[in-house]
C-alpha cells in the first residue's frame, strides 16, 4: 500500500479485517481491547455498507502502521 491512498468504505472494511487478523486476534479479543461489542465488530468489518466509518478506522490504526484520514466520497452525476 502506498503512503497516501484514497479507499472507500469497502476497502476500508476490508483492512479493517486483514490487519487484525495479521496482528494475530480474534474479534472477541480485538472488541474487547477497543472496548466495543463483538457485533459491532463483525459488521464493521463484514458490512461495509453499513455506517462504522469511525471503529474501522480505530481497528486500522491499532493493528497497522498506517493512519486514516478522512472521510472523502465520491459524488457521481445519475
Amino acid at each position: 500500500m502506498s503512503k497516501k491512498q484514497f479507499i472507500n468504505e469497502r476497502d476500508l472494511a476490508a483492512l479493517a479485517k486483514k490487519f487484525r487478523v495479521a496482528a494475530g486476534k480474534n474479534c472477541a479479543e480485538a472488541a474487547r481491547e477497543l472496548g466495543v461489542a463483538r457485533p459491532s465488530l463483525i459488521h464493521a468489518e463484514d458490512f461495509p455498507q453499513k455506517s462504522f466509518f469511525k471503529l474501522r478506522c480505530r481497528v486500522i490504526e491499532k493493528y497497522s502502521p498506517y493512519r486514516v484520514k478522512g472521510p472523502l466520497y465520491l459524488l457521481e452525476r445519475k
